[in-house]
């Protein structure tokens, strides 16, 4: 296999074809859907963050350098995968494959932080059903820890494919809508960031 690409491709293969085209638009939809969805657990979220009658509140409980440290990461992953599509469309299948590996990287390292942040919370009292401030933080931000383990999976899956079937017409869809994924899934986290953890150790 090349480690450039599969054959000469248009200048923009994943809307190349009809089917190309019918996959990035249904996806757009798709993430219509994803942002009432957040919309709705954000506002439960703002709605709910003031109520601690037990357990520490937002301010008392949010580390604003360890967090910080996320924020970088996952946006950090956010460049890299666009550095992967710019390779897609260079053709290069190869820089588009390391560009990948490295956001899923960068997304598990996310993933890692996290979960020791939900560990760390829980051993100071700030537990799933502790408050409705808990339960509200615990299905916002772990909503959003799903979705980058789930594009995690995702472009793992799609790296092996590009190592089987090269840069195609057919796989190119795939890796862009995947890279749009990846850039909401980071764009709800800047929005968390913001209006969970900065709002929250403010107290606003």
């Amino acid at each position: 296999m090349s480690t450039h690409h599969t054959g000469a491709l248009p200048a923009n293969p994943e809307t190349a074809t009809l089917e190309g085209k019918n996959k990035v638009l249904g996806f757009w939809l798709f993430l219509g859907a994803e942002v009432v969805l957040f919309g709705c657990l954000f506002a439960t979220y703002i709605a709910l963050r003031n109520s601690v009658p037990d357990g520490p509140t937002a301010a008392e409980l949010f580390k604003l350098k360890l967090v910080g440290w996320s924020t970088f990461i996952l946006l950090t992953s956010s460049l890299t995968s666009v550095f992967a599509i710019m390779a897609m469309h260079k053709q290069k299948l190869g820089q588009l494959l390391v560009w990948l590996v490295v956001t899923v990287l960068l997304g598990l390292t996310f993933l890692g932080l996290e979960i020791s942040e939900f560990v760390a919370y829980v051993h100071e009292g700030h537990k799933f059903t502790t408050s409705a401030f808990s339960t509200s933080f615990y299905t916002l931000v772990g909503f959003h820890g799903a979705h980058v383990a789930f594009g995690v999976c995702w472009i793992t899956l799609l790296i092996l494919q590009g190592l089987k079937k090269g840069l195609t017409v057919v796989t190119a869809p795939k890796f862009y809508v995947a890279a749009l994924y990846w850039h909401f899934i980071d764009l709800v986290w800047v929005f968390i960031f913001t209006v969970v953890y900065l709002m929250g150790k403010v107290g606003q």
